[in-house]
């Protein structure tokens, strides 16, 4: 009897396991973070980035490396978040990309930007956020990134 996954199976579990961790570890971020919950979502946004890397689409991987560069800025990791966040807000800025989740990349930038201590361009990055969120055409989905930008401090 084989304790394994067969190939079919496993491509579902790495499907499965990185939407679990993308939900688990957005929604940790927007609890208070002690050192426990800190190395949790650090854990969590990690493990949905690599099961996305095993069976994801270029979509999902940006995505992940979105929560990622959220997760690092959250906790401290100023030049590491700024790093994913360049490389993801390329992604979205780079191709027709939905309003809401624009607003988004430009949101994880501001927060990487003021993370890795950069000034200036936390306040760039903070003004084209704003604009952004501002013109998310769907109320609900200007809720749900609200938010995340509400984290973001200003400059």
């Amino acid at each position: 009897m084989s304790t394994s996954p067969d190939d079919t199976q496993l491509e579902q579990w790495h499907r499965w396991f990185a939407a679990e961790c993308n939900n688990r570890a957005w929604a940790l971020t927007t609890r208070a973070h002690t050192q426990e919950d800190k190395r949790n979502l650090l854990d969590t946004a990690h493990a949905s980035a690599f099961h996305w890397a095993a069976v994801g689409t270029e979509l999902n991987r940006m995505r992940a490396l979105m929560l990622l560069a959220h997760v690092h800025a959250l906790v401290g990791h100023g030049p590491t978040a700024l790093a994913y966040a360049r490389e993801m807000q390329a992604y979205f800025a780079g191709r027709d990309t939905p309003d809401w989740e624009l607003a988004f990349a430009h949101a994880i930038l501001a927060q990487a930007t003021h993370a890795a201590g950069d000034a200036e361009k936390h306040a760039q990055a903070y003004s084209a956020a704003r604009i952004a969120v501002d013109a998310i055409a769907d109320p609900e989905d200007r809720k749900i990134v609200e938010e995340t930008f509400s984290l973001v401090p200003q400059p």
